[in-house]
């Protein structure tokens, strides 16, 4: 007997037994790995397409997302210009106020002014009536008690008094 070659009776036993377990393997294994290898295919394929709508809904959500955020960024641009026209506004309606308030307050105070320099003259007006009146009273007096007949003395002495202030109604020359 050769190791590398069989006998013929051995080789027969051998092909009979690959062809039953070929046939059984035919007849009921194939089919169920045939079958699993198709649900295999079939189940890949179904992801393959999955992941196309899925990278489709991406690719959506994505144009989505940048047309929100180019309506963000043109609702913020005009967020701003409005927020800056408003603070514009905001900042000249101040400065008209102020401004007519200053001239409020200027007006007030050339009013005030004008009533004070009004007091002040009536008060002079009344100060020189009253010197006026004392100056006159003493001018009769004097001549009332002058017995030579000089003016000029009183006149120059009554202006003196006036000029230094001493008006006293109560002194009798």
């Amino acid at each position: 007997m050769s190791l590398l070659t069989p006998e013929l009776g051995l080789l027969f036993w051998m092909l009979l037994s690959f062809l039953l377990v070929f046939g059984a393997l035919a007849k009921f294994g194939f089919p169920i790995i045939t079958g699993m290898v198709d649900k295999r295919r079939e189940h890949i394929q179904e992801a393959l397409r999955e992941a196309d709508k899925a990278r489709l809904r991406i690719e959506g959500v994505e144009d989505e997302a940048r047309k929100i955020m180019d309506e963000a960024t043109r609702r913020s641009g005009e967020m701003l210009a409005a927020a800056t026209s408003n603070s514009q506004k905001i900042v000249e309606s101040a400065r008209e106020k102020a401004e007519a308030d200053a001239a409020a307050r200027i007006e007030a105070a050339r009013k005030q002014i004008e009533i004070e320099k009004q007091k002040a003259l009536g008060d002079m007006r009344a100060t020189v009536a009253l010197l006026s009146v004392e100056v006159a009273e003493k001018v009769i007096r004097a001549k009332l008690d002058m017995s030579d007949g000089s003016d000029g003395g009183l006149v120059g002495r009554l202006v003196d008094e006036a000029e230094r202030g001493v008006g006293d109604s109560s002194k009798v020359e």
